[in-house]
């Protein structure tokens, strides 16, 4: 095998501890996942000169060699390849909305807007992350620290390094941060707390929509739920807003856990009262009344060891919701 047009790269000390099969995904992206894995098993990709195995965990410093990409502009998609690209004004132009929270050399905090997927897949070109990447391609690292849903919008918390992104998980895993949402539901809800523990299993709908049910085999799902004021309508009879605190982030949990509480959230296209939102809609609601309002993260780096979010309420909450300036 000759290696003369082999290309050779530094491993920043950044992605220590990361797999050498992850690290390659993310970084040749144009490559289907079985040829990445084909090249690895041939030794055509190398450390250090050795062949190493897919689970093979960077410890920074080495040198990564992969074979010559006919297909691909290899140069470009290394990671010290990193310069700055000016992104076309037809492409930028087409950006969604979004306003930045927070931002330093670790994190960056967005108000996501609702309609926005976190990313794409599924006949969605790009989603969030993907509009970032492409907005500032000075960033050599970006990824998502946690998800929302694509109707939800509010607070999401992106790592700008490999070791902020592994913090943040760890934040979350061991429940040392607060996520509090905001939604407006159907009904009558109680002006205090109470917990709500529905087990919640993912499952595949008729159309291969992914669909949360409350399951005894599930996994466990804890979320805190607080009235915070009711308003009296005609359809639906109450509406009421309220104050949501998630020890645990399943895939939908709020949404689930409300709707099966008889308190569906107005607009909710899945698990929502769909008489209740087609009468909305003809009253101009275009959207899912759930916001994520407010995220505290324990964060050593910070003054005072946390760091603290909070993004405005949606115009679209106008006149739906109450409660919420005392809250």
């Amino acid at each position: 095998m000759t290696w003369h047009n082999a290309r050779h790269s530094v491993v920043d000390p950044e992605y220590a501890g990361q797999r050498l099969d992850n690290y390659l995904i993310a970084r040749l992206k144009p490559l289907p996942k079985t040829r990445i894995y084909r090249m690895i098993r041939s030794g055509e990709v190398r450390i250090n000169g050795k062949r190493v195995d897919a689970q093979h965990r960077l410890v920074g410093g080495e040198d990564l060699r992969i074979p010559p990409l006919r297909d691909v502009n290899a140069s470009s998609l290394l990671e010290q390849d990193t310069q700055a690209k000016l992104v076309p004004s037809s492409v930028t132009g087409n950006a969604p909305k979004f306003s930045t929270l927070y931002e330093d050399d670790a994190l960056w905090v967005i108000d996501k807007p609702a309609g926005l997927a976190v990313h794409g897949g599924s006949g969605i070109s790009r989603g969030l992350i993907e509009w970032l990447r492409l907005l500032r391609p000075e960033l050599r690292f970006l990824e998502l620290g946690h998800r929302l849903d694509r109707e939800t919008s509010g607070v999401i918390v992106l790592a700008k390094r490999r070791i902020a992104l592994l913090q943040l998980h760890r934040a979350f895993r061991e429940r040392v941060s607060q996520k509090l949402y905001l939604a407006v539901v159907c009904g009558k809800v109680p002006l205090r707390d109470r917990t709500i523990r529905h087990r919640l299993q993912r499952h595949v709908g008729d159309a291969g929509e992914r669909i949360v049910r409350v399951d005894h085999e599930g996994a466990e799902a804890v979320s805190v739920v607080r009235g915070l004021g009711t308003l009296e309508r005609h359809q639906p009879s109450h509406v009421s807003t309220v104050l949501v605190r998630i020890e645990t982030g399943r895939t939908h949990q709020i949404r689930v856990h409300l709707a099966h509480e008889g308190y569906p959230i107005l607009g909710d296209d899945r698990y929502g009262d769909f008489s209740v939102n087609r009468a909305l809609r003809a009253e101009g609601l275009k959207r899912m009344l759930l916001h994520a309002w407010q995220l505290e993260l324990a964060w050593p780096q910070a003054p005072g060891g946390r760091l603290a979010f909070k993004a405005a309420l949606p115009s679209a909450f106008v006149g739906w919701a109450s409660g919420v300036d005392a809250a």
